[in-house]
């Protein structure tokens, strides 16, 4: 194999950007040979507009069993991202999902072990994991710079939309066409990061406000805290209804603080760790010595390609992934612990207790406003099963 032959599942708004990747020549090592959708229109154009010859399917059945390719690219609705991953990982296929790895954890939690079983590479489109600026931040904390984490703030504000935007598909914003609002569609990037540079929280309290800016049955506003095992904390403000909006990372730890801003990292850091000053000083008032850095940041950021060339070369060479697939359970049992909190008005231990929220998640699924009619190859049921 000399290039890994790819079939893009979904060729709507995502897929098709993901079709002129391929067409950009910046793919190295992969070629893509096969497109599927359910809109004859959608997928004749795709078709038509790939510079590669690719092989057209209305079913992904028929594509994953193709032949055609050896790793499919999923870009479907939320809840079909693991349905169709373990249809790939049982035809012998390797499989890159688009974010979120699925609507509830006990959904992927499945996906996974199918992909362990196979032993088949598998990959998460979490493209921020490219961004050098996110990983000259991990490094700095992995390499202990900063030491020991004690706080976590992240104010994500800048997703701002309009009600023409939540008018324009009847699927958007609801619990059974997207399964969520702003943490499904807008944050999984940011709660991967959270998770990729600060660990997994232990509990969680949140509140959603549904509705609260839009005519929409999900969350556009969200505070979220966070307790982790060494005693840190977090809080995490996200919103699709604030304008001018912020984005703004900030990192406390004991040799000082991170503030992510501007695509920007500034480092504040102490001379003295703030343990020990904090015991030995003999003032009450005198704080340790701190020294202001602005941290370099080399390098582009690749984005989906960039994630799309890390997978090729994993199929093709063992390397090791930038976002293994099995690490999207991370960011969405943070999403799905705010949103059991938010339902349930208490603290959430993780792991969450999964057969509670999928139950209570029904319960949104059956009043949703979105009822989506059973097609051959799509969402058979609107309560996620298939």
């Amino acid at each position: 194999m000399n290039k890994v032959r790819f079939g893009i599942i979904g060729v709507g708004n995502m897929g098709y950007a993901h079709l002129c990747n391929f067409n950009s020549g910046k793919i190295n090592e992969a070629v893509l040979t096969a497109v599927c959708d359910i809109d004859i229109e959608r997928l004749e154009k795709a078709a038509k507009d790939s510079k590669t010859p690719v092989k057209a399917f209305e079913r992904a059945e028929d594509l994953i069993n193709s032949g055609e390719v050896d790793a499919i690219l999923i870009a479907t609705p939320h809840y079909l991202h693991p349905v169709y991953a373990i249809k790939g990982f049982e035809a012998g296929l390797h499989v890159l999902i688009e974010k979120p790895a699925g609507v509830y954890t006990k959904q992927v939690r499945e996906m996974n072990e199918v992909a362990k079983k196979t032993g088949k590479v598998f990959g998460i489109m979490y493209n921020q994991r490219t961004n050098p600026v996110y990983k000259k931040v991990k490094s700095l904390i992995d390499e202990g710079e900063l030491g020991e984490i004690r706080r976590v703030n992240w104010i994500i504000t800048d997703w701002y939309r309009t009600q023409h935007y939540y008018d324009s598909g009847t699927w958007r914003a609801t619990w059974a066409g997207e399964g969520g609002g702003v943490l499904l569609n807008q944050d999984p990037h940011q709660l991967d990061l959270l998770q990729w540079l600060c660990g997994m929280p232990k509990r969680v309290h949140a509140f959603c406000s549904y509705g609260k800016f839009h005519d929409i049955e999900v969350e556009d506003d969200v505070t979220a805290y966070f307790e982790y095992e060494n005693g840190a904390t977090g809080v995490f403000v996200t919103s699709t209804g604030d304008a001018p909006g912020t984005n703004r990372l900030e990192i406390s730890g004991d040799m000082g603080k991170i503030i992510v801003e501007n695509d920007k990292i500034e480092f504040y850091r102490n001379r003295q760790p703030v343990s020990e000053h904090i015991k030995t000083c003999k003032s009450g008032f005198e704080r340790p010595e701190v020294w202001k850095c602005e941290v370099p940041v080399y390098g582009s950021s690749p984005q989906h390609i960039g994630i799309v060339n890390d997978f090729a070369s994993a199929v093709l060479h063992g390397t090791k992934l930038l976002a293994p697939g099995e690490e999207g359970i991370n960011g969405l049992t943070i999403s799905n612990a705010i949103h059991l909190s938010s339902w349930t008005g208490k603290t959430v231990e993780l792991p969450i207790d999964e057969d509670l929220f999928y139950e209570l998640l029904q319960e949104k699924i059956k009043t949703s406003r979105y009822k989506k009619k059973s097609v051959t190859g799509t969402i058979e049921n609107l309560d996620g099963t298939y």
